[in-house]
Order: structure tokens, then C-alpha cells, then sequence
């Protein structure tokens, strides 16, 4: 009996000293960092902060904006105004003179506080209104210009039609037919040759980021409010 006492006295000691205290345990875990969540499909507009463009940058170019306005949920900012997002040119393709539209693909890796914390995160262009003649390709963002397809046709119908007039005016129903002929060739070599569009993004521009999975943020290091000046719609 002796030593069955003494076994189970030492086995009580051994997970007094191995099992923390419900205070010890409670410590612990008010010591974490509280945490919040970006949930993923969050949108918020970015303004650049420098022009990019499909002639002037190339694969790999840094981009630079900041976010204006602030992003809150349940009573809580999670992004405040005035954030830095750093992103890089996943893409970049000039127009074709003959086929091919211009095109940028831009992804956002990078949220800097104000306080300086930094997360990062997967974030892609939702939508780009404040780019003109350009639309958004596909679900990853690329930002495309609009064909100039129908300048090239007008065009070329332009110059046939001309070279009609001329060609009757100087040598009748047969050098209208010479002309419109001459006319047509003129013009298809000025459509082809004709630029299409390219991307062009000034200083300034704002375009709608979305974060693409959640997004983990320290709490403590994330302010409760934002000022008035940069909320202003």
C-alpha cells in the first residue's frame, strides 16, 4: 500500500509542475495579438501614384498607389485611407501595327500602413473607369484597349471612295474604275499601318483593387479610425 501511495503522490507532483495554472493559461492568451480578418472579395480604390502606360513600361516595373478611402466592417477599420499598396507588371504588351491589342496586367503584392506595418497580400484590378478605351479582359485583371478595328475599315472606305472621284474626273468610267482601285489600296495600307490603342494610366488615376483570399492584420498595429481629410469621397 506504501508504494502504490507513493506512486500516485509522485504522479500528483509531476503534473502539478508539467500542466500550467488557469491563470498562467489565461496570461498566455491575452498575450497574443488580437486579430483581424480582410475577407477575401473586398474591394477598395487605389489612385496611382505615377503614370503607367504599354509603350513607356516593361514586365516587372514596380506600381505604386495609395488607397482613398477606407475600408470598415463591423464598426472596425481595416484599411485606413491614406495606405500605401505596392504592386508589380505581371504583363505588359504594346499594340500590333497589323493585330494585337495593347495590354497591362497588374498585381498588387503589398498594404503599408501608415503606422508602417506591412502586409502582404494577393490583390488584382477589378475595374479600371477612370481609363479610357480600355476594358478589363478576364478574371485576373488585365486591362486591354479597345480594338480601332472599325477606324481601320472607315478608313480605308474613305481613301477608295476619294480615288473614285478622282479617277472619274480625270479619265472617265474607266479611270473611275483605276481610280477607286488605287483609292482601296491606299487605304488598306493606311489602316494596317494605323496604331491601335494603347493602355495609358496618368498620375492620379483611380482603378478598383480586389484582395483575392483573406488577409490576416494585427490589430494593434492597425488604427481605430481615419481622419476626416482623407475619407472625403
Amino acid at each position: 500500500m506504501r508504494v502504490v501511495a507513493s506512486v500516485l503522490l509522485l504522479a500528483m507532483v509531476a503534473s502539478a509542475q508539467v500542466s500550467p495554472t488557469g491563470s498562467e493559461a489565461a496570461n498566455s492568451s491575452s498575450t497574443s495579438p488580437p486579430t483581424l480578418i480582410i475577407p477575401a472579395g473586398t474591394k477598395l480604390p487605389v489612385v496611382l501614384k505615377h503614370a503607367i502606360s504599354t509603350r513607356g513600361n516593361r514586365e516587372g516595373d514596380v506600381v505604386y498607389a495609395e488607397t482613398s478611402f477606407p475600408v470598415v466592417a463591423n464598426g472596425r477599420v481595416l484599411i485606413p485611407a491614406g495606405t500605401y499598396v505596392q504592386g508589380r507588371i505581371s504583363h505588359i504588351q504594346q499594340a500590333g501595327r497589323i493585330k494585337g491589342r495593347a495590354e497591362v496586367l497588374i498585381h498588387f503584392t503589398t498594404l503599408i500602413y501608415p503606422s508602417g506595418y506591412t502586409v502582404l497580400l494577393p490583390g488584382a484590378v477589378e475595374n479600371a473607369p477612370g481609363v479610357d478605351k480600355t476594358k478589363i479582359k478576364d478574371d485576373e485583371g488585365t486591362i486591354r484597349a479597345d480594338s480601332k478595328a472599325g477606324e481601320k475599315v472607315a478608313t480605308a472606305a474613305g481613301t477608295a471612295a476619294t480615288g473614285t472621284v478622282i479617277g472619274a474626273a480625270t479619265g472617265g468610267g474607266k479611270g473611275a474604275l483605276i481610280g477607286a482601285a488605287i483609292g482601296g489600296a491606299v487605304g488598306t495600307a493606311i489602316g494596317l499601318l494605323t496604331q491601335s490603342n494603347e493602355v495609358k494610366l496618368d498620375a492620379g488615376t483611380t482603378i478598383e483593387m480586389v484582395i483575392q483570399r483573406d488577409v490576416s492584420v494585427d490589430a494593434d498595429h492597425v488604427p481605430k479610425t481615419t481622419s476626416t481629410a482623407s475619407t472625403a469621397p
